[in-house]
């Protein structure tokens, strides 16, 4: 399953350190954890790239200077998806790669993550030292010693080319000639790689969302928001559709019809067209693609809810490919990260000469997923009721579906989520669990 998230940590999350750029995430702070990884990590040359939010150039700035200030070279990528980050350190040998996105938050969010020189994120332990190196001053440069080197700040040219070879040396065989694709690029950091991409290879490609303004990243687009790429697909004559995140990282599909092709289906075609051994999916994943893993002979292992803990069980078991509901998606065949661009690539592969509309990866199974708010998450754990009754739900659904309850990470809420044949067994099976945690926690 994993280990746990230090419990110490205050500043990192499960995916760097993230808040209101120029509140929480002030250039005074930027600076510091940027000179504390450069120097924890000894690295000399660090790459920067970033998303198209207003705040990014500021925070690059910050970042640049914290790692010249701790003698590292400074290398700026500019805009370009987060898998560009590990793709480039493992092709160029950058010590560290630093990455300023938040994902699908708005605008007026912005984070900081690190990957080390081996093109993964810096473990727990590892950030954890970070924040423990905010404090010291001064913090020691490259070489140590009390005479800090100074390094340089430099632009990194090419970083987005470099990144289409790579997409492109993967699908080299993929002929997309012919095909009409709707690209949703969430004003952010696809908005030039995925439209340009896609027409490499062939297709015809029409597109919502190019134009960021700094402000506009995930309003009202992108794959968080997928209403206008549904309407776009049932009025248009397309293929296929995708809608990235802001950062690049994650992807979700429309099929003609309209309807949301997520994360579970995505892999679960890319695991049969790949005929991988395993795969790793969260406690979130349907019912439906363990089915259909089990009937394609795939085994999978299940982890808990974020990529971290996907990617530590493929590494664990030298698989390669994993992923979320939410459509994050790993081939560590091609970087260890998720890439929304790469997979939606591999879903047109996947399809080949079908349309995404008469794909075959898995029957997913009606879910009902309600949250419940209670006095204390952690008392769920103690709520003999409550188990009580999901042992005896799981035990009447056994085999034809199944019972998750978790407590949230962050709020005073119980996931109560049910997944069975019929979308009337599962509101009816949901429904009397909610009742139950209401009645015992709330």
């Amino acid at each position: 399953m994993g280990a746990a998230p230090v419990a110490a940590r205050k500043l990192f999350g499960t995916d760097g350190v993230r808040g209101v750029a120029g509140e929480f995430l002030t250039a005074e702070l930027s600076l510091a954890l940027a000179r504390a990884a450069t120097a924890r990590v000894d690295a000399r040359r660090v790459l920067v790239i970033r998303d198209t939010r207003e705040s990014g150039e500021m925070l690059e700035a910050a970042v640049a200077a914290g790692i010249a200030a701790a003698g590292g070279d400074a290398l700026l990528g500019g805009v370009l998806p987060t898998p560009g980050a590990p793709l480039l350190i493992g092709r160029y040998g950058f010590d560290l790669g630093v990455v300023l996105s938040a994902s699908h938050n708005p605008y007026q969010d912005n984070g900081i993550k690190f990957f080390g020189g081996d093109g993964f994120k810096l473990s727990d332990a590892v950030e954890l030292e970070i924040e423990g190196m905010l404090g010291a001053t001064p913090v020691l440069g490259v070489g140590g010693g009390t005479r800090i080197k100074l390094g340089r700040v430099r632009r990194f040219h090419g970083a987005l080319e470099d990144y289409l070879r790579a997409l492109h040396e993967r699908f080299l065989d993929l002929d997309l000639s012919g095909r009409r694709v709707l690209l949703d690029c969430a004003n952010g950091a696809t908005f030039e790689a995925a439209p340009e991409m896609f027409r490499r290879l062939g297709a015809h490609v029409d597109v919502i969302a190019t134009a960021p303004d700094g402000r506009n990243i995930n309003e009202g687009c992108g794959s968080t928001h997928l209403d206008g790429l549904r309407d776009a697909m049932k009025a248009g004559d397309y293929h296929a559709g995708f809608a990235f995140d802001g950062d690049g990282d994650r992807v979700l599909a429309v099929d003609r019809s309209g309807t949301v092709v997520d994360g579970d289906e995505l892999i679960a075609l890319a695991a049969k067209h790949l005929a991988v051994p395993g795969v790793a999916v969260t406690v979130m994943t349907n019912y439906g693609f363990h089915a259909a893993m089990r009937e394609a002979g795939i085994e999978v292992a299940t982890t808990p809810v974020g990529d971290r803990y996907v990617l530590e069980a493929l590494r664990e078991r030298g698989w390669a490919l994993g992923g979320e509901q939410s459509g994050h998606i790993i081939d560590m065949g091609f970087v260890p990260s998720g890439d929304g661009i790469a997979s939606a690539l591999l879903a047109m592969e996947a399809v080949g000469a079908d349309e995404l509309h008469d794909r075959h990866g898995m029957e997913k199974l009606p879910q009902m997923l309600v949250n419940v708010r209670v006095r204390d998450r952690g008392a769920l754990e103690g709520a003999t009721e409550v188990h009580a009754a999901v042992e005896r739900e799981s035990a009447a659904l056994e085999g034809r579906g199944r019972v998750l309850l978790r407590p949230s990470g962050t709020e005073p809420l119980v996931r109560v989520m049910v997944e069975a044949p019929t979308a009337e067994e599962a509101e009816t099976v949901c429904s009397r669990l909610v009742a139950k945690v209401e009645a015992e926690l709330t």
